[in-house]
Formats: C-alpha cells, structure tokens, sequence
C-alpha cells in the first residue's frame, strides 16, 4: 500500500512539472525590470574604472600596501594558512614562525 502510494505522489509531481508554463513573458519582464533597476542604480558615465594590483613581498609576519591600495589578499612562508588583513592594508600571518609574509594589494582607479 505504501508503495503505491509512493508511486501515485510521484507520477502526480511529473505530470506538474509536464504542464506547459509561459516563461517567455516572465523572463522578458524580470529582464525589463533589471535594466530598470540597473538604470536607476548608476547614471551612465563616460569614464571607465580598472583595477590595478600589485604583490608586496616582506620579510618576517607583515606586508603592507602602498597607501591608497588595500590588501585582497595574503600568503606565509612555511606553509602558514592563518592571516588576517589589519586596517585593510596590512597583511599579518599569524603562526609562531613566519620567514616571509606576501601582500595582493589592489586599487580602483579611474
């Protein structure tokens, strides 16, 4: 008895996902209103930005970024994987024996 009704729900969950929908509409308006949204968000502008980023290298537990730059990222010699960034620009490892300490740093410009 168990089985067949089982069986029963699952058929009736296929014939559900057999009924034709028309997404066409749905996905044209979702579209609309993205292009909306993403107007309203940023005014159009002719200057572009990129990204510049460069790798700071130090010796012992921190690397810092040059100013105006903030560290994305950070690496430690002999095999550390505990870091954390400090004031968003300084890379710290934090086991007890560190040789080197690498910094990413990076920038928005326009």
């Amino acid at each position: 008895m168990k089985t067949t009704i089982c069986s029963l729900l699952i058929i009736i969950s296929f014939l559900q996902l057999m009924v034709p929908v028309n997404t066409e509409e749905t996905l044209d308006s979702v579209m609309k209103k993205l292009k909306e949204v993403r107007s309203l968000e940023r005014p159009p502008s002719a200057m572009t930005k990129s990204l510049s980023c460069t790798t700071i290298k130090a010796l012992g537990t921190l690397a810092s970024c040059p100013p105006g730059m903030i560290a994305t990222g950070c690496s430690c010699g002999f095999a550390c994987g505990s870091w954390n960034v400090q004031n968003e620009n300084i890379c710290h490892c934090l086991c007890p024996i560190i040789d080197w300490t690498v910094a990413r740093c990076c920038q928005l410009r326009k």
